[in-house]
This record gives structure tokens, C-alpha cells and sequence, in this order.
């Protein structure tokens, strides 16, 4: 039985069986082959209509795998109107980060190891959010130490003073 049969409940009407019930008439031979060349020939246009579909996007993509302990960047979806991973507006970056794979969830997932300020996002993330974060050593920046008093306050003294001007106003 067709699966349309047992779908439906009655014969696909297909040129085979466009007969009406209780006809019993016997078909010409010239209309079965030709409807068997047809659909053979359908087959084939489909067969590479796929096949030329799938060759668009296949040079771009690329397998992509982490190991547990790899750095990565986060791809922040940018969303109008919302806030996420605090930052908003045309000139947020697209990427955050870097930071660490904990563990490997799936073949596509990731649990990443994020900063206490982002504790409100979910930890685990899809390949396609992750793009490998490559290290360079002039990139590091080294943080400035700063002297605290005893009562976890300081004074910020400036350095330098990089420019100066005198504005005549018009009514001083």
C-alpha cells in the first residue's frame, strides 16, 4: 500500500489511477512509460538542484572543535531595545570575552567559565556563539597598583598636566 493510501484513505490520483471506480479500463503502455521517463527526469533536476544549493554555503563552512581549557570569545547578539551581556548600542562589540571552556556539554555545546558580573547568563553556549580567541602577548595589559589606606579609601593625585588655556570670555 502507498503511504498516501494509508493516509488518506483512497488511491493517489496519479495518471496510474485515473480511472473512475468501476471502470475497468486498461491503460496504453505509451502513457505509463512516458509518465516512468518523466518521472525519473524529475528526479535528476532534483538531484542537482540540491546538489547546487549545498555548494553555496559548503566552501564557507568549516569544523570548528574546542578543547576543554581553550579560550574563546562570546558573540553578543545585538537585540534593539534590550541590554544583554551590558552592553548596548551601535558601537558594543560583537564579541566578549575571553574566556575559558570548562567542559565540553555535546558535539556542538560548550560550558564556558564567565565573570561574576555575567552571572545571570546561562553557562552553557552553541558553537556557532564561540569564535576562538588567539593569544598575543603585546594585547595584555598590566594593571596599576593601587595604594589603599587603612580605611580601603585612596586619593588620586594626577600625574601630569598635559594642557592649558586661558579663555577671555566676553562679559568677565
Amino acid at each position: 500500500m502507498a503511504p498516501y493510501e494509508v493516509l488518506y484513505g483512497i488511491k493517489c490520483r496519479s495518471p496510474l489511477y485515473w480511472i473512475e471506480v468501476g471502470e475497468a479500463k486498461v491503460h496504453d503502455v505509451d502513457l505509463v512509460q512516458y509518465t516512468a521517463e518523466m518521472v525519473s527526469l524529475i528526479r535528476e533536476r532534483l538531484k542537482t538542484a540540491f546538489s547546487k544549493q549545498k555548494s553555496y554555503p559548503d566552501p564557507r563552512r568549516k569544523d570548528v572543535e574546542f578543547v576543554v581549557g581553550d579560550y574563546i570569545f562570546l558573540k553578543v547578539s545585538p537585540m534593539k531595545g534590550v541590554m544583554r551581556f551590558e552592553k548596548k548600542g551601535k558601537l558594543a562589540p560583537q564579541y566578549i570575552g575571553p574566556f575559558e571552556i570548562t567542559d565540553r556539554v555535546r558535539a556542538v555545546a560548550y560550558r564556558l567559565e564567565l565573570s561574576p558580573s555575567l552571572s545571570y547568563v546561562h553557562l552553557m553556549f552553541h558553537i556557532s556563539m564561540l569564535r576562538k580567541y588567539i593569544p598575543d602577548l603585546s594585547h595584555v595589559l598590566q594593571p596599576d597598583t593601587v595604594d589603599l589606606n587603612e580605611n580601603l579609601t585612596f586619593e588620586e593625585q594626577p600625574v601630569a598636566i598635559v594642557d592649558y588655556k586661558m579663555r577671555q570670555l566676553q562679559s568677565k
